[in-house]
């Protein structure tokens, strides 16, 4: 799906595609979720890092891709650096690597730590905000610091999703970027790539109850829901509209 000229959203999968930077753009992978779970006692299969790469492959097909940028959450313990989560940054590493791309780093709340591998592993890593040829990257966890008028103002950190009610009352979500503005800037919020990220559910949350301060000074209610399901990619319209649809 064309969201303008310059940015795609790529059909089915939750990446955009930047054009003029040759760029997929990608949010809240969380690597090492599993472990993570397991050392609390809950047992998930190891399905995260196989899906992640799935999808950076065929985003990569018959598009001109030189890099790929992590918006934030590129791992997903707050403390430490765990052993699975290093070896599956390598591995996304070596991914990069073997298809000749550069990985850059907008830290998110979850990448603590992760500086550590930045020279040996030559990740470009951004501590916060980066404006990289007239884009604004930010995870979402923070306020950005705005400077002239960026092209379009892209983040995370919300995992954002849609619930809808079907006819035996059961609420289906499913994931979904959100497009709208913030301020008078051009906002595109990304779902989260990890198989695992829970979400929010846009149509039904409180203001109060979002995540990421940037949406809770948007009018999120004129923002676009564009849903990723069964292989494509659909503008359900507005979240305001989807507030109409009864729950059942």
């Amino acid at each position: 799906m064309r969201l303008t000229k310059d940015v795609e959203l790529i059909e089915g999968l939750p990446l955009a595609y930047i054009r003029s930077l040759r760029a997929i753009v990608a949010s809240d992978l969380h690597l090492g979720y599993e472990s993570h779970m397991a050392k609390n006692g809950v047992f998930v299969p190891k399905v995260n890092l196989k899906k992640i790469i799935s999808d950076f492959s065929k985003g990569l097909d018959g598009r001109k891709v030189e890099r790929i940028i992590v918006v934030g959450d590129i791992k997903n313990d707050f403390s430490s650096v765990e052993m699975d989560e290093f070896n599956e940054l390598y591995e996304i590493i070596k991914f990069c690597k073997d298809h000749g791309l550069e990985l850059l780093l907008i830290k998110g709340n979850h990448d603590n730590f992760i500086d550590r591998y930045r020279d040996p592993f030559k990740i470009k890593v951004f501590a916060g905000d980066a404006y990289i040829d007239g884009y604004l990257f930010s995870h979402g966890d923070k306020l950005p610091k705005i400077d002239g008028k960026p092209i379009m103002l892209i983040t995370g950190h919300e995992h954002p999703t849609i619930g809808i009610a079907n006819s035996a009352g059961r609420i289906e979500r499913v994931r979904c970027f959100l497009s709208g503005k913030y301020d008078k800037t051009s906002l595109l919020v990304l779902p989260a790539v990890s198989y695992f990220a829970s979400g929010s559910d846009i149509n039904s949350a409180s203001k109060e109850r979002l995540l990421s301060p940037i949406l809770k000074r948007a009018d999120v209610d004129k923002m676009h829901a564009i849903a990723l399901g069964y292989g494509s990619t659909i503008d359900f319209g507005t979240v305001g509209q989807l507030r109409k649809l009864a729950y059942v």
